[in-house]
C-alpha cells in the first residue's frame, strides 16, 4: 500500500465509526457490533444497564459502556445520561497511566488511527474493517 492510500483508508475507517454518532444509543449498539468483529474478544469489553424489564423480557439492556483496547492504547465510550463521553488512555498491564476526556471526532479518529494500525498486522481484522466501511 503507498501512503496515499493508508491516509484514504484511515479516512474511509474516521468516517464509518462517525457514522450516526448523532444518535448516542444506536452509535453505541453499531460501534460495539463493528468492534467485536474487528478485534479479538479479550481486545473489546462491553458494558450494560439493564433495567427490571430487561431482565424479565430476556433483553441485553441499553451499551453503558465500550472499551476497545489496542496494544497501550486503551479506548473508552461511556454514555452518561444520554451523552457520550469519549476517554484516551494509555495503559501498561493494565494499569491505566494516563486518562484524556476528548470529543466524539477526535475519538473515532483516534480509534481508527489505532484499528488501521492493528489491521495492518492482522488480517481477520482487515476483513472486518472492510466491511465496516463498506457499511455491510
Amino acid at each position: 500500500m503507498t501512503e496515499h492510500d493508508d491516509a484514504l483508508s484511515l479516512d474511509m475507517v474516521t468516517a464509518a465509526l462517525r457514522a450516526d454518532s448523532t444518535d448516542v444509543a444506536i452509535y453505541a449498539r453499531v460501534l460495539a457490533q463493528s468492534l467485536g468483529e474487528a478485534l479479538p474478544a479479550d481486545c473489546v469489553s462491553v458494558e450494560r444497564d439493564r433495567s427490571m424489564s430487561d431482565r424479565m423480557r430476556g433483553r441485553p439492556g441499553e451499551i453503558s459502556k465500550i472499551v476497545a483496547r489496542l496494544g497501550e492504547l486503551q479506548m473508552t465510550l461511556a454514555v452518561r445520561n444520554g451523552q457520550p463521553v469519549a476517554e484516551v488512555c494509555r495503559a501498561v498491564r493494565g494499569v491505566v497511566l494516563s486518562r484524556q476526556t476528548v470529543p466524539v471526532g477526535d475519538w473515532a479518529a483516534t480509534l481508527a488511527s489505532a484499528l488501521v494500525s492493528y489491521a495492518e498486522q492482522n488480517a481477520q481484522a482487515a476483513q472486518a474493517l472492510r466491511r465496516l466501511v463498506a457499511g455491510s
